[in-house]
């Protein structure tokens, strides 16, 4: 045991998550923190509790040894900013009653930013995941604020710790591990391709896989994109996986448009199982559309794709990632017949896999716990 380890105590870490997208990120986080000995619970609100989005509370709930509290904090077509002040409540009264050692807040979502609020109004300590990172939305704008109001930081990237540094936070509350989703795909998945494909009935043996979620700023367009995308994946004959878009203002727009898709070669499935998930990205030909997904965990895999749209604007930089506009057909084609079924060297510029190891060694530290609750603006040069 190095000079400024020291056993675990039990303390309690509360993980919040809200969508599919999120927990694959802080399961392997818990889980490695479970091994160390503190005790888990999960604060489960959001998309998880809606049955349209695949119900995925029942997920979270498959984590062995941790308590689970669940809370409902939309209805579908709710507001942004009614989910956050409805979150805000159910949060407050939620740590009230159990006050954690530290809770664990993944991104950019409201949920993430109500429970942000509430930890740094009532001084709970409290580790934001994968901040510093740029998208050009208002999911960047929520991010940031996070930062500012979370007390420690565990990023992704060299970048993204100096995106943190330049909003003022000091470098003894920043923590460079890289994306904890890639934990999961650096090991085998534990399935095999047919028994991914025999639970969520896909018929095909060569797919690509499309991720589109609503953008709030552009939800006037986000139908005519999705048709553009959509009618573009049509036309080339291939066959896709569809995973269902986030419940975002314009999810209903995209909904239209995929369910009426031939069933034949889009195979829609609202959730996936991240181990499953996993294992089929590494048997895809191509991932397409603006999730997260398309520009970490597929590099990463050194599987192409292709980044629509503004979402995910400057957050990935790697040989296997192609750019295109949801109205630009030709840039979508070129990708559909030039970059289909390549191999790329994996990419590691959201690192190696071994997150969750960052992550236990940091919060095994006596360092970590003595951090005073209030912060100092830390001028950046």
């Amino acid at each position: 045991m190095t000079q400024s380890h020291v056993p675990v105590t039990g303390k309690k870490l509360l993980f919040v998550t809200g969508t599919r997208a999120d927990f694959g990120k802080l399961e392997p986080l818990a889980l490695a923190a479970q091994k160390a000995g503190f005790q888990i619970s999960f604060f489960i609100t959001g998309m998880h509790m809606m049955k349209r989005y695949g119900e995925t509370r029942l997920e979270v709930k498959r984590f062995a040894g941790a308590e689970f509290f669940e809370f409902v904090n939309q209805r579908e077509g709710d507001a942004l900013d009614f989910i956050l002040s409805k979150t805000i409540l159910g949060f407050s009264d939620f740590v009230h009653e159990h006050r954690p050692d530290l809770v664990i807040i993944h991104g950019d979502r409201v949920e993430a930013l109500a429970a942000s609020l509430v930890c740094a109004m009532r001084y709970i300590r409290s580790a934001h995941i994968e901040g510093g990172e740029v998208s050009g939305t208002i999911d960047e704008s929520i991010r940031h604020c996070n930062t500012k109001l979370c007390a420690t930081h565990f990023v992704s990237s060299e970048a993204a710790r100096q995106r943190v540094l330049a909003l003022g936070e000091a470098p003894d509350r920043v923590y460079t591990i890289g994306s904890p989703e890639l934990d999961t795909h650096a090991k085998p998945s534990g399935v095999t391709i047919e028994e991914v494909k025999a639970r969520y009935a896909i018929p095909f043996d060569d797919y690509g896989i499309v991720i589109f979620h609503p953008v709030t700023s552009e939800v006037d367009t986000i139908g005519a994109q999705a048709q553009s995308l959509f009618a573009c994946l049509e036309a080339s004959g291939k066959n896709f996986v569809v995973i269902a878009p986030n419940n975002d203002p314009g999810t209903d727009a995209i909904f239209q448009v995929i369910e009426a898709l031939p069933k034949d070669r889009f195979r829609l499935i609202p959730s996936m199982r991240f181990n499953y998930f996993s294992e089929l990205m590494k048997n895809a030909s191509a991932m397409i559309g603006n999730s997260s997904a398309g520009v970490r965990e597929a590099p990463f895999l050194g599987l192409p794709s292709l980044d629509v749209g503004t979402r995910q604007n400057s957050r990935g930089i790697a040989e296997s990632i192609a750019n295109a506009e949801a109205m630009d057909t030709n840039g979508m084609n070129r990708f559909l017949q030039h970059s289909w079924s390549k191999h790329f060297i994996g990419s590691m510029g959201f690192g190696a896999g071994t997150a969750s190891e960052k992550f236990i060694n940091v919060l095994s530290t006596h360092e970590y716990w003595l951090l005073p609750s209030q912060k100092a603006f830390n001028d950046y040069h």
